[in-house]
């Protein structure tokens, strides 16, 4: 029987330990897309307890803060949600975690929770109820004394070449400018351009954010859909001189119908003047918008992602009391393939086509993703159109292993560009360790097969490429 967790942790064979342990294992990371802040990175945030960094709570303002992953976990357990988000105290909280954690043999949290205490704290043993305590202050006491823990501590630990944040257009992005005037970090920090709340026209708050977007651009007001568009290119390029190097769409599912201008400036005013619209309506303009944007991502040599089939604040109790990412969001099964498929068309017919992620809440688009990618590639870059990494729900063991047997089966595995945290917490990192182990059990597992050549040459470049390599050269780092 293997050690829990041992340094040949998910490593079945002599082939898998060698490609990680020799090429994988410690090769920077590239981070290109998450949801930590910019501020707490320039500010080099010390944290005083372990449940700010993996609880969280509630801010100041109402708000919420936290590992919204965990809170499911402590839920799922029946745990008060005082001891979750609530006012109990950083002890009792990660009493009630570590006792939820017990029951979550299977769940990537388990091991994320104890790759973290053992990379970052030094906690060698798995965390339990029994311990939850002596691993509370052990932690601490870490986090207050050691002067490698803070936020720019544990980046540098953790070898992150470059970090994607997620950035509204209408952010000042004052805290990347600092980053980049501060010679003394070497990590790479970029905004990246969200615009959804100026692509959802149908959800409550369009109006409002349409009025925070002009007075962006200094107008003040936009008066048609072509302002909007304008408005949004504007910003981009303001984020473009900042070094984003990529967008990010967050749709319920992606949409292609195209429409008149007529049709798409009268959904526009009809909304801006409290009129309900269709769904034909909304997604002509939402076309309109995201097609524009495309041209402009290609124009810029910003990446676009899309990511689709998530059925978000299921739980309407919850939404109204702690608003959006606060753990209760659900795959969504979506129809939107060929609408994807069509949209990247149209922007192909003209050479127009930005390098684009694809990422589906929903396994079973896995395939259908694979498939659309070959459609699409080009002569630009080695894999333009990428099958992103496991995301959100499947970024489990099984669910990365099946993202990368499809990729495999149906496209070219060698030129992925690997893994992302997609994480609010800086100690996450460790999601890269844990994907590289897998990675590299599945190859190595080919390998031993008979399935691959024993090339040592060739395994090391596909190895570190998925690792960095392919990353670095698709961002144009």
């Amino acid at each position: 029987m293997k050690e829990f967790m041992d340094k040949d942790f998910l490593l079945e064979t002599e082939t898998a330990k060698h490609l990680f342990h020799d090429y994988a294992e410690n090769m920077p990371i590239v981070d290109y897309h998450c949801h930590i802040s910019p501020k707490e990175i320039y500010e080099d945030r010390k944290f005083d307890s372990l449940d700010q960094v993996w609880i969280g709570g509630k801010n100041p303002d109402g708000s919420y803060f936290g590992d919204h992953y965990k809170w499911r976990v402590m839920r799922s357990n029946g745990v008060n949600e005082e001891f979750i988000t609530g006012s109990k105290s950083g002890k009792e909280k990660i009493q009630k975690f570590a006792e939820s954690l017990e029951k979550a043999i299977g769940n990537p949290m388990y091991h994320w929770t104890n790759l973290e205490l053992s990379h970052f704290f030094g906690f060698k043993v798995p965390l339990t109820a029994k311990n939850a305590a002596e691993a509370f202050d052990f932690c601490n006491d870490k986090l207050q004394n050691d002067p490698s823990m803070t936020v720019r501590g544990l980046i540098k630990q953790s070898k992150v070449a470059f970090i994607g944040t997620t950035d509204d257009p209408i952010d000042s992005l004052e805290w990347h400018e600092k980053i980049r005037e501060d010679k003394s970090f070497e990590t790479i920090v970029a905004p990246s351009f969200r615009p959804d709340k100026a692509i959802n026209i149908s959800k409550e708050g369009f109006a409002e954010y349409v009025g925070k977007l002009a007075a962006s651009v200094g107008k003040e007001s936009l008066d048609s859909a072509e302002d909007v568009l304008n408005a949004l290119v504007n910003r981009l390029e303001f984020f473009v001189s900042m070094g984003c190097k990529a967008s990010d769409h967050g749709l319920d599912y992606i949409p292609y119908r195209p429409g008149t201008y007529e049709e798409i400036n009268k959904a526009f005013t009809d909304v801006m003047g409290g009129k309900e619209i269709t769904l034909e309506a909304a997604e002509k303009y939402q076309t309109y918008i995201l097609t524009n944007l495309a041209k402009q991502y290609h124009k810029n040599n910003v990446v676009m992602q899309l990511h689709y089939s998530c059925y978000r604040n299921a739980n309407e109790r919850i939404f109204k009391t702690m608003g959006p990412d606060t753990g209760v969001d659900m795959i969504a099964i979506t129809t939107c393939g060929s609408s994807i498929a069509q949209l990247l068309s149209e922007l192909d017919l003209n050479g127009e086509c930005p390098k684009t992620i694809l990422y589906s809440l929903n396994p079973a688009d896995n395939q259908q993703i694979d498939t659309m990618l070959g459609c699409f590639q080009s002569d630009e870059i080695p894999g333009k159109i990428q099958h992103g990494s496991g995301w959100w729900f499947n970024d489990t063991k099984s669910g990365m292993e099946e993202q990368m047997k499809s990729l495999a089966n149906l496209g070219l595995l060698g030129n992925f560009v690997g893994m992302l945290t997609d994480s609010r917490s800086f100690l996450s990192y460790t999601r890269h360790d844990y994907f590289r182990r897998i990675m590299c059990n599945l190859i190595g597992n080919w390998v031993e097969n008979g399935e691959f050549p024993n090339d040592d040459e060739v395994l090391k470049d596909i190895v570190e490429g998925i690792c960095y390599n392919n990353a670095k050269r698709y961002f144009g780092l």
